[in-house]
């Protein structure tokens, strides 16, 4: 049976759609699996988005990606998330990318095992500790897969810790910015954050320090969707184009008191207008794999996920 963490993947679930003689009619559906609840999942299939009650599922079970993306496709998409998310600080381990930004976010304070370290792997990680040592941080890599999966091998010897998978999903833009608003109020596109924008992002983010405002706006072409009414903010999304042609989506949240209204929905699809008239053709984001919440939304807007990635946390440097 399913659980959890297939939330995500692509699963195929066989499910009794009637009786014949008193012996149940079995279809099978295929799809990726976008919500699984205590009494329903709910799949995104090539015919759209179908829920299964629990009690009709014979047989369900998670299976391999209708294709792997090729190595230079998943390096080339991490390059261009690390100029959305770029940290205040970096330096480079050959193709690696050392990143650090006073410890707000995994992404900005790990270092991106992508390409040639330029020396062995032993030797590539305790360049890593070292280098966060000497900055005061725990040493951290984030091991896009299956790129990465000799040195994910090799953090297992060592012993180092893992985060919770992260699924990089992709979607086309002409199709993400399809759609109506719904009656709801306008979307705007800001060129910089404001103090509100920004507090709703701490909301969630917790404490904004500097490096972290940083983070946010340091990206050469980024945009900040804010949906407003009359007693303040509702949601708000962040877009930036970077790489090639890429749309990066993230911090896309709204105010509790605001929810189930289809407002990430909107804030995603107007950001998605303003990269389609930039020239961009393809989005990604990057989302938990345990927040069945997020994943099933952005599977309703077309996303599936391109890869996976672990952040590896080591023991800090003696």
């Amino acid at each position: 049976m399913l659980r959890r963490q297939d939330v995500g993947h692509r699963v195929v679930v066989r499910r009794i759609v009637g009786r014949q003689e008193d012996r149940p009619l079995f279809s099978d559906a295929l799809g990726e699996l976008v919500e699984l609840t205590e009494t329903e999942l709910t799949i995104a299939t090539a015919a759209g988005p179908l829920r299964v009650p629990l009690r009709d599922v014979h047989r369900a079970k998670r299976v391999p990606a209708a294709r792997r993306p090729r190595a230079a496709d998943v390096a080339a998409l991490e390059l261009a998330a690390n100029d959305a998310w770029p940290a205040p600080v970096t330096a480079r381990l050959g193709g690696w990318w050392l990143r650090c930004a006073d410890g707000w976010t995994g992404r900005a304070n790990s270092a991106l095992a992508v390409g040639d370290p330029d020396r062995p792997l032993e030797a590539a990680v305790d360049a890593v500790t070292a280098w966060y040592a000497e900055r005061g941080r725990p040493p951290m890599i984030n091991a896009p897969m299956p790129l990465a999966a000799p040195v994910n091998a090799l953090l297992d010897e060592r012993g180092w810790a893992t985060l919770p998978l992260v699924l990089v999903q992709t979607a086309a833009v002409p199709a993400l910015a399809a759609g109506p608003a719904a009656g709801l109020p306008p979307a705007e596109l800001l060129t910089r954050p404001g103090d509100e924008w920004l507090a709703m992002v701490a909301e969630h983010k917790g404490t904004l320090p500097p490096a972290a405002v940083r983070v946010l706006t340091g990206a050469p072409v980024a945009r900040y969707a804010q949906v407003r009414d009359d007693a303040g903010l509702l949601a708000v999304g962040r877009g930036t184009i970077t790489g090639d042609g890429w749309l990066g989506l993230s911090v896309v949240q709204t105010a509790a008191r605001a929810r189930r209204r289809g407002l990430g929905t909107h804030v995603c699809r107007e950001l998605a207008r303003w990269a389609r008239a930039e020239g961009a053709t393809r989005a990604f984001l990057q989302v938990e794999e345990a927040n069945a919440a997020a994943v099933g939304l952005y599977a309703r807007l077309g996303f599936g996920t391109h890869h996976t990635y672990l952040t590896r946390v080591g023991p800090a440097a003696a």
